[in-house]
């Protein structure tokens, strides 16, 4: 982890992780194109220790039926191109979620000064018209990058 943007016009992005996750696992999905981007410097993610928590959490999710081998081979694909965020819990003012679980991502944006937050959660989206950062769907980043 920690991979420094090599150009800064590379944007600097929080993916939540539904859209890394179905990323990741879906190698024929909707969002298979953005391993690509990670991978050839296109965008950095951004990762927070929280977020990277949630991420492992996630993949050990029985319904996967990911062994330990398959979720480390899916963190390799991740985890190396992001730039790690120190992003302290609860010291900014944010706008109130629906759900509290989602503001890591909130608070990560925010001290990475990201360029985007990209998520397909409903809850987060809801609030993009409240937050400074732009809120995207994939495919309105995608049509973005």
């Amino acid at each position: 982890m920690g991979a420094q943007p090599q150009d800064p016009l590379t944007p600097r992005v929080v993916f939540d992780t539904g859209v890394v996750v179905s990323a990741l696992l879906f190698r024929a999905g909707r969002l298979d194109w953005l391993r690509a981007s990670w991978r050839e410097g296109r965008v950095i993610p951004l990762v927070s220790r929280a977020t990277a928590n949630e991420l492992l959490r996630v993949l050990a999710y029985p319904g996967f039926r990911l062994s330990d081998a398959e979720r480390e081979e899916l963190l390799a694909e991740f985890l190396p191109f992001a730039e790690v965020v120190n992003a302290p819990a609860g010291r900014r003012k944010l706008p109130r979620c629906r759900d509290p679980k989602d503001r890591i991502f909130l608070e990560l944006a925010v001290a990475a000064r990201a360029d985007a937050l990209v998520t397909g959660d409903a809850d987060l989206l809801a609030i993009a018209p409240a937050f400074a950062i732009p809120i995207l769907t994939p495919a309105a980043w995608r049509e973005r990058a």
